[in-house]
């Protein structure tokens, strides 16, 4: 019996029970939460219910916790049901029953954890978008990380989702980026506002070498040609890097085709059309403060050009014009202004500005030996996503974006990530799944296998706690989905492996010596193969691998 099935079993029981004493069951919640108590002396699991509906129901609700605990008692599968406190309700299921998830792990494999509850859901999830001037920085990295993996939660829940690399390549900053390049190749001084770093040169030195005439055309064509063909070698370096480390998009969608396609004037024109634009001090200005915004906001400069948000605007009704649902904007720390802008822009094009969705990520910090990597060789005063996977690796850089809430800054131990030791987050995990995976090998040389037909014999503490585990997954990635939190995955393996090497340290899963295999091994296999089986799929929804050996 999984959580969710003594949720639902506690769900109709208690509409029973408030039926046959004259009680209204609509004061129900639509799901009843079960939790794991603190103490596992108290039982299996635990609920609130009684205490969340009786003022509701009009009735005390240690009352209530016991009528709930006598019908629940003698339900299938419970093997006891007690009153706590002021109406708490303690649950412990008979180990047949609650073991029975182990089969359900090994039928369901791949699919276990997996929903269709986002089924009507097509989600455009845009993320990263570093600009084509420079390597992916460090902020960029995390969204990489954490982008890629919120992509799979949401698809593991049935949503279809879209990743997008927005890509901007139209304004001041391909400006200042082709300025540098020509500077560089020329000899001269890096422009004032220009970008710096070894990669400049080297860029630089790709274009001349592919463009031998270059440096003798016309000042004009000479800054476009750098500036064509730099962007265009910049942006394949970031692809390259983002698909090494296990990034890849579906769509990349270039800013300069707002413009160059005529969306931006599509946009300008129906919002002028409806009103939503207005003229003052002789720019055109958005009614962004009747949609939550704390100022409105200038689209047409006084000089006739667009300012920034106009390419925005035309963003959110390209992404919308193509039949997305939902779009969730994946931002940086310095982001926090476009929340209510965006959601403006939604609203005054006429869509519903909750279908628009943004995320703030806090900044990255590298530490070694104790202090802050401030420089990075290749790339000025940036550190890039390139430093990060030479020094770790692509797993570990990955696994530690991941793992913390991107609302909270984070420090990556550099020297703690590259440790084969349990401190080290990601290690711990891994080892976890290479040695259930050596379990899983040592048992077929014994031509032990795997059976569910005894899982009532696991009836130690440490198998306790690891079938008990396993359930929680799938409301873990459930909540992912729902909250966009992919680091509860991360988290949630942590505590899996954690219980499981518990557990191993203290259940002895294959014969020894002349001893032979009985049903509890046979069972004990079971249990590991499935545990197994969840930490590779949780692994797979962070972009992590699954080794085998270690």
């Amino acid at each position: 019996m999984t959580p969710a099935d003594l949720s639902q079993l506690l769900h109709a029981s208690a509409t029973a029970v408030l039926r046959d004493r004259g009680l209204d069951p609509s004061v129900l919640p639509d799901r009843v939460a079960v939790e794991r108590p603190r103490n596992p002396e108290h039982g299996d699991y635990a609920t609130n219910l009684a205490m969340q509906i009786g003022k509701k129901a009009g009735v005390n609700p240690r009352e209530l916790a016991g009528w709930l605990a006598e019908a629940i008692a003698a339900a299938d599968g419970v093997s006891e049901a007690t009153v706590a406190g002021p109406g708490f309700l303690n649950i412990r299921l008979a180990a047949d029953a609650q073991n029975q998830l182990i089969a359900t792990v090994l039928e369901q494999g791949v699919g276990f954890g997996r929903a269709t509850v986002l089924g009507d859901q097509r989600i455009n999830l845009e993320f990263v978008s570093a600009n084509p001037t420079g390597p992916v920085h460090l902020g960029g990295a995390r969204w990489a990380a954490v982008g890629d993996s919120l992509g799979r939660v949401l698809e593991a829940q049935g949503a279809a989702v879209t990743r997008e690399y927005y890509f901007n390549d139209h304004g001041a900053q391909i400006d200042r980026y082709a300025r540098s390049l020509e500077a560089a190749a020329t000899g001269a001084a890096t422009p004032e506002d220009g970008y710096a770093g070894d990669y400049i040169g080297d860029i630089a030195a790709t274009v001349v070498a592919n463009r031998p005439g270059i440096l003798e055309l016309p000042a004009a064509q000479r800054l476009e040609a750098f500036r064509s063909d730099g962007v265009a070698l910049m942006f394949d370096h970031i692809k390259h890097t983002l698909h090494e480390f296990g990034t890849d998009f579906d769509v990349f969608t270039h800013e300069d085709e707002m413009f160059a396609d005529g969306l931006v004037d599509k946009c300008v024109a129906q919002l002028k059309e409806s009103g939503k634009l207005y003229e003052a001090d002789g720019a055109w200005w958005l009614r962004s403060t009747e949609y939550g915004d704390d100022k409105d906001r200038v689209v047409i400069k006084s000089d006739g050009r667009p300012a920034y948000i106009a390419g925005d605007i035309a963003y959110v009704k390209h992404k919308f014009d193509r039949g997305f649902t939902l779009a969730i904007y994946m931002l940086g720390a310095d982001h926090h202004g476009y929340i209510a802008r965006l959601r403006a822009a939604a609203a005054a094009l006429g869509y519903d500005p909750d279908r628009v969705e943004v995320l703030i990520g806090q900044l990255v910090n590298l530490v070694r030996e104790g202090e802050k990597v401030r420089m990075s060789k290749r790339a000025g005063t940036v550190i890039t996503l390139d430093d990060l996977v030479e020094a770790v690796g692509v797993d570990a850089a990955r696994y530690s974006l991941v793992r913390s809430s991107v609302d909270t800054s984070i420090d990556l131990d550099l020297d703690l990530l590259t440790q084969a030791t349990n401190e080290n987050p990601v290690y711990y995990v891994q080892y976890a799944h290479a040695r259930l995976s050596a379990i899983a090998r040592s048992a077929a040389a014994l031509g032990i296998e795997a059976s569910t037909d005894a899982l009532g014999l696991l009836d130690h503490p440490r198998e306790g706690d690891l079938v008990r585990t396993l359930g929680e997954y799938s409301a873990v990635v459930a909540a992912a989905a729902t909250l966009r939190e992919p680091h509860r995955v991360a988290r949630y393996l942590e505590e899996l492996a954690g219980t499981y090497h518990r557990f191993y340290g203290e259940c002895r899963v294959l014969p020894m010596g002349d001893e032979q295999p009985t049903d509890l091994h046979r069972a004990r296999v079971a249990l590991c193969a499935a545990t197994r089986q969840v930490l590779a799929n949780g692994l797979a929804l962070v972009g992590v691998s699954a080794p085998e050996r270690m």
